[in-house]
């Protein structure tokens, strides 16, 4: 019974770290939007976009709020969203999208977290070529034809469309077309579970488990920077 429960309470921990984790990358994306586009969602496409994941990862409305209200004040900190490249363990190409108020220190905990997990650093377009930048939106799979969906979103610059693991609808856009993607949903009526800018990799590399779990450390190391917002790679 005793490991039973030091199982459960190490998920739990583990759960719980991650939705701090999502509230504080929300928390920063609203500040971003909010300076650039105001505190009103209908005029601010890019804070709709927190709404909705917001509530996708269970953020409470009054913490959403909150955030607004800080990104409003005038003492709040200014989020810059600064993109770091590099490579993993065995040639992964690695990105890192980071939104900081500190360049020096977010650079200087990003290359720490690459040397310590035996990768490196590189330079601006090192490897950010590798990846394509798109669009990607989660739908619920209720009462939608995926093949008439395909056919109308082809127009709105719909790239791929599948279905995740949990049966959820995945759509993909090209970035440039992720504004009309995401007007072609609304004029559907369909309100996504949540939206993403997303980066993926044209092509990939294949590793054995033993050097896939070295890799994936590194990710892990550094996705606990709280500077840190999403990280990429092209592992297969």
């Amino acid at each position: 019974m005793g490991r039973i429960f030091e199982v459960r309470k190490g998920a739990m921990f583990a759960r719980w770290d991650k939705m701090a984790k999502d509230f504080t990358r929300i928390g920063k994306e609203i500040n971003i939007a909010v300076k650039a586009a105001g505190p009103e969602p209908e005029n601010n496409p890019a804070l709709r976009r927190c709404y909705l994941n917001a509530k996708a990862c269970n953020m409470p409305k009054d913490r959403v709020e909150a955030a607004i209200k800080r990104a409003m004040g005038k003492d709040t900190s200014n989020y810059e969203e600064v993109l770091y490249e590099g490579f993993g363990p065995h040639g992964v190409a690695v990105l890192v999208e980071t939104a900081t108020d500190n360049h020096t220190r977010t650079v200087a905990n990003v290359r720490a977290a690459f040397n310590k997990g035996n990768g490196a650093m590189g330079n601006s377009g090192s490897v950010a070529f590798l990846f394509t930048r798109m669009g990607e939106f989660k739908l619920k799979n209720e009462n939608i034809d995926i093949d008439e969906l395909e056919l109308e979103g082809i127009d709105f610059g719909m790239e791929e469309i599948g279905e995740d693991a949990e049966g959820n609808i995945i759509i993909r856009s090209n970035f440039n077309d992720f504004g009309l993607m995401s007007e072609f949903l609304e004029k559907k009526g369909i309100t996504p579970i949540s939206v993403e800018l997303t980066r993926i990799p044209t092509t990939t590399v294949e590793l054995n488990d033993e050097q896939s779990e070295e890799l994936l450390k590194l990710v892990d190391r550094i996705e606990q920077d709280d500077d840190v917002q999403k990280v990429y790679h092209n592992l297969k």
